[in-house]
C-alpha cells in the first residue's frame, strides 16, 4: 500500500506514566552556615508509600518543602514527573502544588474558619468547582476520615487532636492529589488514635492508589503504611563524604540492617548517644 493509500492516524500516541515520578539528584540545601541536606540522591517511584525517618534535625521535613517548592536547594535538582521543580515559579508552581496533598505535623487548620471551611478552602481558593459540588466534596471527605455529622460546623479549637488531624487530612484530599504528604502525622496523638490515622492513611494510599511520603518517627506507622523506608542521618554526625541516607529498603530488613545506627534508632536504644554525650563532656558512660 503507498503512502497516499495509507490511512493518516488523527491520534496522539499516548506517553507511558513514568514509572520515577520524584527525583531529587545531588540536592543539598543550607541556611546561612548550617547545612542540613548534602548531595541527596533519592527517587520516589509512582503509586509507592515511602516513610522517611531519622533523628530530629536530619532534614526531613526540609526535604518535604523541597519537594513541593517551598524551599530551594542551595545546589542539585528536584524532579517530579520530568519537570524541574527547581526552576518553576508563579502559575506554573501553583499547578504543580495542586498535584500534592500536605499533611502537617500541627494540622495547620485556619482558626477562624469552620470545619466545613477548612476543607473547602482549597476547592474555593483555586476555584475548582461551583458551591453545590464543594458540599458534596467535603461531606464524602470528612465521612471518609471518619468525622461525625454536625462537625463541620465546629471551630479547630472546638475539636481533639484526633479530630484535627482528621481534618487536616480531609482537606488535604479534597482537590484529589496525586501525591500525599505526610509530616508527623501522629505526633501527640495516643495509642488508638495514632492507629486510626495510620489505617486512614493506608486507606488513601491504597484505595486511591496514590505516591505517599510519610516522615514519622512512630515505628507502627512505618511498619503499617510503608512499602519502603529511607532513613536519613544528621550531618554533624558523619563524616564529609558519607552518604545522608543509611538505609533504604522494605520496612521488614531494618531490624537486621548491617548498619548498627539503624537498628539503634528503630529499637529506641540511646546507649550509643549517651556515650558520645559523655565524651562531649569529657567523661565516661
Amino acid at each position: 500500500m503507498s503512502d497516499a493509500e495509507t490511512p493518516a492516524d488523527p491520534t496522539t500516541p499516548v506517553q507511558p506514566a513514568r514509572a520515577d515520578l520524584i527525583q531529587i539528584q545531588r540536592v543539598s540545601i543550607r541556611f546561612r552556615q548550617q547545612q542540613v541536606l548534602r548531595n541527596v540522591e533519592l527517587t520516589i517511584r509512582r503509586g509507592e508509600t515511602v516513610c522517611v525517618i531519622g533523628e530530629s534535625g536530619c532534614g526531613k521535613t526540609v526535604l518535604l518543602k523541597l519537594i513541593i517548592g517551598l524551599l530551594h536547594p542551595t545546589s542539585g535538582k528536584i524532579l517530579f514527573d520530568g519537570a524541574d521543580v527547581t526552576r518553576l515559579g508563579g502559575k506554573k508552581l501553583v499547578q504543580l502544588r495542586l498535584r500534592f496533598g500536605f499533611l502537617f505535623q500541627s494540622a495547620a487548620l485556619f482558626d477562624s474558619l469552620t470545619v466545613y471551611d477548612n476543607v473547602a478552602f482549597g476547592l474555593r481558593e483555586h476555584q475548582v468547582c461551583d458551591e453545590e459540588k464543594i458540599r458534596a466534596i467535603v461531606s464524602e471527605r470528612l465521612l471518609e476520615v471518619g468525622l461525625p455529622a454536625g462537625l463541620e460546623r465546629k471551630k479547630p479549637a472546638e475539636l481533639s487532636g484526633g479530630q484535627r488531624k482528621r481534618v487536616g487530612l480531609a482537606r488535604a484530599l479534597a482537590l484529589d492529589p496525586e501525591v500525599m504528604l505526610y509530616d508527623e502525622p501522629t505526633t501527640g496523638l495516643d495509642p488508638i488514635m495514632t492507629d486510626v490515622i495510620n489505617e486512614l492513611i493506608l486507606q488513601t494510599q491504597k484505595s486511591s492508589k496514590k505516591t505517599g511520603i510519610v516522615v514519622t518517627h512512630e515505628m507502627k506507622t512505618v511498619q503499617k503504611v510503608a512499602d519502603r523506608v529511607v532513613m536519613f542521618y544528621p550531618l554533624t554526625r558523619i563524616g564529609r563524604d558519607d552518604s545522608q541516607i543509611l538505609y533504604d529498603g522494605p520496612p521488614e530488613g531494618l531490624e537486621s540492617s548491617s548498619d548498627p545506627r539503624v537498628r539503634q534508632f528503630v529499637r529506641g536504644e540511646a546507649g550509643e548517644r549517651l556515650r558520645e554525650m559523655a565524651q562531649n563532656r569529657g567523661g565516661g558512660v
